[in-house]
């Protein structure tokens, strides 16, 4: 090595070392800043736990959101797919457009655990009285969002590029005949109208340890369809039911046989999949064979064919059985959130991020599952990466975590830090 080499690679290594040495020094104020402000995030997200409201219904949501952001001096959009809120840091200084996402709506559902901030709140839900309830945690994701907003307009001068904060409604999905969340935000312009490039998202774990990350890449979460299905009988006096033909007991059947699907008629070896009826409507009176009945039902799968084949399964199934008994079933299938797929070359570049904000020791990586996320949209478009953040006290046994969509759904608030740092640090080694 001549002395003119030699020099190149000494300043080469000075330089690098710099570097280093400066993203040091800016991760260590995103810690500092995040403890700042972690009391702030919990407050955040108890006022939003405490105030929960429905799909396409979040204005009060909407409004507490974009004023806290006003006052970090970001441009704020209000009323994308309804209620939704859009808000943009701009670094002055080339580099890429980063989208970071929140959903924000809550569940109709009566919450049952004791804190003082829970959820009084009640409204009506295809013609029944429900409560509403952040059963699924996403007061805490727009918390976190808050806060990393929040980091980041501190930090802003160590950024490139610009950093668009996407708080997204009706993730949950939107009230029949509506349309919304991730699907109508890109339907309106999202990606292309701020140049989003990348995306990233979480979601809290309440069976997951505190202070836990977890991530798969390709598939991590299912495909969620919708099936409806009309069986038409004959009606009849209940003391004579061989004068008609009983909707409900031909219903009864079909439901059994849904169940062979899965168990029996596809390969289970290549990926999960979930038949699930959740509604069964029929009849109104106790001494009466009703004319119809009607059931309504969800499915999840993991793979393209195999959704396939299950839809054309239950159509078979429902059908041949009614025709059995004397009666006739319509099936009515609705494809709906498609698999969340995590892009394979993100997740290996980023990865390493999140282990260091969490510790080797507290990224893992997990089966695919079968609940459904419409982030799944945002990773049709543009390279995404979406993880779980854990919520689970860690004196509480898995088995005994209460489950998202319950009443007793119940997030340990000290993991909210960690999800701060997590997607501030995406945002930083992204560049």
């Amino acid at each position: 090595m001549n002395r003119i080499q030699f020099l190149l690679v000494a300043c080469f290594c000075l330089i690098q070392a710099a570097v280093a040495t400066a993203q040091k020094n800016v991760e260590d104020r995103v810690a500092v800043i995040s403890k700042e402000i972690e009391s702030d995030v919990i407050k955040w997200r108890r006022h939003l736990h405490q105030y929960p409201e429905l799909s396409n219904r979040e204005y009060k949501t909407m409004a507490y959101i974009a004023d806290y952001l006003k006052t970090l001096g970001l441009k704020v959009e209000t009323g994308m797919a309804f209620t939704g809120v859009v808000a943009v840091l701009e670094t002055g200084k080339p580099g890429p457009t980063i989208g970071l996402r929140a959903d924000t709506d809550a569940l109709p559902v009566y919450e049952r655990v004791d804190l003082p901030f829970a959820s009084k709140e009640e409204t009506e839900y295809l013609g029944q009285k429900v409560g509403i309830m952040h059963a699924c945690g996403h007061d805490s994701h727009v918390a976190i969002l808050m806060g990393a907003a929040t980091v980041l307009t501190k930090i802003k001068k160590d950024l490139k590029g610009k950093i668009v904060f996407v708080f997204q409604p009706a993730e949950e999905g939107a009230p029949p005949g509506e349309e919304g969340g991730a699907k109508l935000m890109i339907k309106q312009g999202l990606i292309d109208k701020y140049g989003i490039e990348v995306m990233y998202g979480l979601h809290i774990a309440s069976a997951t340890d505190v202070g836990t990350i977890t991530y798969k890449t390709q598939g991590m979460m299912a495909a969620a369809d919708i099936f409806s299905i009309k069986v038409k009988g004959k009606q009849s006096h209940g003391s004579r039911p061989w004068d008609g033909v009983d909707p409900i007991v031909v219903s009864a059947q079909i439901i059994l046989g849904l169940q062979t699907i899965v168990s029996r008629q596809v390969d289970l070896t290549n990926e999960a999949a979930v038949i699930t009826v959740g509604k069964f409507t029929s009849g109104v009176r106790n001494n009466i064979v009703p004319e119809e009945a009607e059931m309504v039902g969800t499915i999840r799968t993991l793979d393209t064919a195999m959704q396939r084949i299950i839809h054309e399964k239950i159509r078979m199934t429902a059908e041949n059985i009614a025709k059995s008994a004397g009666a006739t079933a319509e099936v009515e299938i609705r494809t709906g959130v498609p698999v969340t797929y995590n892009n394979v070359a993100l997740a290996a570049k980023m990865i390493p991020s999140l282990e260091k904000v969490a510790g080797d020791d507290h990224v893992r990586v997990i089966k695919a599952i079968t609940g459904a996320e419409d982030f799944s949209y945002y990773a049709e478009k543009v390279p995404a990466l979406f993880f779980f953040l854990g919520g689970k006290p860690l004196n509480v046994s898995p088995m005994d975590a209460p489950s998202h969509h319950t009443p007793d759904f119940y997030i340990d608030e000290s993991g909210f830090g960690l999800g701060v740092r997590a997607l501030v640090q995406l945002v930083l080694d992204n560049h």
